[in-house]
């Protein structure tokens, strides 16, 4: 089965969050997804907030693409809103 890349924008409720613990909590809410987080980064937007930069491999056959996977994100504590950057074909 082929898989995609997917890169999210997300957005932060609070300027003082942390990346590495917006990570690791989104890394628990897929654990038992056919989801894996292959990186992050962060972006700046304005006045020191950051957007959080994440990749994530997934199955290319999902049904509903890449909705299941930016509800879940969403739904994680500390995050205010969800973004779909790209999606590309891995393998």
């Amino acid at each position: 089965m082929a898989k995609v890349l997917v890169t999210l924008k997300i957005f932060p409720k609070d300027i003082n969050y942390k990346p590495e613990d917006l990570v690791n909590s989104i890394k628990s809410r897929i654990k038992n997804k056919n989801y894996e987080v292959v990186g992050f980064g962060t972006e700046p937007i304005a006045f020191g907030l950051s957007a959080l930069i994440l990749n994530i491999v997934m199955p290319e056959e999902v049904t509903g693409g890449t909705e299941e996977l930016e509800t879940i994100v969403s739904k994680v504590e500390g995050v205010s809103q969800v973004e779909v950057v790209r999606v590309t074909r891995i393998s």
